[in-house]
C-alpha cells in the first residue's frame, strides 16, 4: 500500500512539474521514459489547473466585470500556470498541417517562429473557449466546467499515444515512451469520473463523448499529416478536447 501511494505521489509530482510552473518536486533523477507512466496522473493535475483558472474567473465575476472579460481572465490564468504548453503545441500543429510539402511538416513544427495557421488556430481556440464560458449560466457553473474540462482533456492525451505511433525517432514524444494499457485505463477512469462527479451524469457523459471524439479526430489527422504523434500533437489533443468538452456542456445547459 505504501509503495502504491508513493508511486502515485511521484507520478503526480512529475506530471505537475511537466505540465505546470507550480512548485512540484518529483525528486531523484527523472528519466524521460517515466513520463509515460506518470500520464495517469494528468487528470489530477488538470483538476488543479482548472481549479485555479476557474477560481480566478469566479473572483473576477464578483467585481461585476462582463462575463466575457471574466472568461478571458480565467483562460489567461490557465495559460500562465501551464506556460501555454498546450497552446504552443496547437499552434505548431496548425502550422505543420498548413504545409503542402509532407517532408517539411515535421520540420516546420520545430520552427520556434509562429506562422499564419498557428496564429489563426490560437485566435479561434481562445475565442471559442471564452465565448462558451461567457455564455454559461453563472460563475459557479463556469468554475465547475473549467475544472472538469481541464481534467478530462488531459485524460485523453495518453490514449492518443496508443492509437498512433511516434512521428519521429527523436524528440519528447518518442523519448517519453508509450503508456501501457493500465496507464491509459487509469487516466480515462480518473478523467471520466471527475467529469461525471462535477458536471452530473448527462453533462459528464456528453463531455466524455466529446473528449474521445476530439482525441480520435486529432489522432487521425496527425497520422494522416505527420505519420504519428509528437509532443505538439499531444498538446493539440488537449486543446481540441477542451473545446469539444465546453461545446458539449454549452449545448446541454439551458
Amino acid at each position: 500500500m505504501t509503495r502504491l501511494f508513493s508511486g502515485w505521489l511521484h507520478d503526480i509530482a512529475l506530471s505537475g512539474a511537466f505540465l505546470t510552473r507550480l512548485p512540484f518536486r518529483p525528486g531523484g533523477n527523472v528519466q524521460a521514459a517515466e513520463l509515460s507512466r506518470a500520464m495517469r496522473a494528468f487528470p489530477l493535475v488538470g483538476l488543479l489547473i482548472g481549479g485555479f483558472a476557474g477560481g480566478a474567473l469566479w473572483i473576477a465575476a464578483q467585481t461585476n466585470l462582463p462575463p466575457l472579460v471574466c472568461a478571458f481572465i480565467g483562460l489567461i490564468i490557465s495559460a500562465w500556470i501551464t506556460c501555454a504548453l498546450h497552446e504552443d503545441g496547437l499552434a505548431d500543429v496548425a502550422d505543420g498541417m498548413g504545409e503542402r510539402d509532407k517532408a517539411r511538416r515535421l520540420e516546420i513544427m520545430r520552427d520556434p517562429r509562429i506562422g499564419t495557421y498557428g496564429v489563426m488556430a490560437l485566435i479561434l481556440a481562445v475565442g471559442l473557449k471564452a465565448s462558451i464560458l461567457a455564455g454559461l449560466p453563472g460563475p459557479g457553473v463556469t468554475w465547475s466546467t473549467m475544472i472538469a474540462a481541464a481534467a478530462l482533456s488531459r485524460a485523453v492525451m495518453a490514449p492518443c499515444m496508443v492509437l498512433i505511433s511516434p512521428a519521429r525517432a527523436d524528440g519528447l514524444g518518442h523519448g517519453a515512451g508509450r503508456p501501457d494499457v493500465s496507464c491509459v485505463f487509469q487516466s480515462l477512469v480518473l478523467g471520466g469520473v471527475a467529469a461525471i462527479a462535477i458536471l452530473g451524469s448527462a453533462m459528464g457523459l456528453a463531455a466524455v463523448t466529446g473528449s474521445l471524439l476530439a482525441m480520435g479526430l486529432t489522432a487521425w489527422l496527425a497520422h494522416a499529416r505527420f505519420g504519428g504523434y509528437t509532443g505538439d500533437v499531444l498538446g493539440a489533443v488537449q486543446q481540441v478536447a477542451e473545446i469539444f468538452i465546453l461545446c458539449a456542456v454549452g449545448a446541454i445547459l439551458p
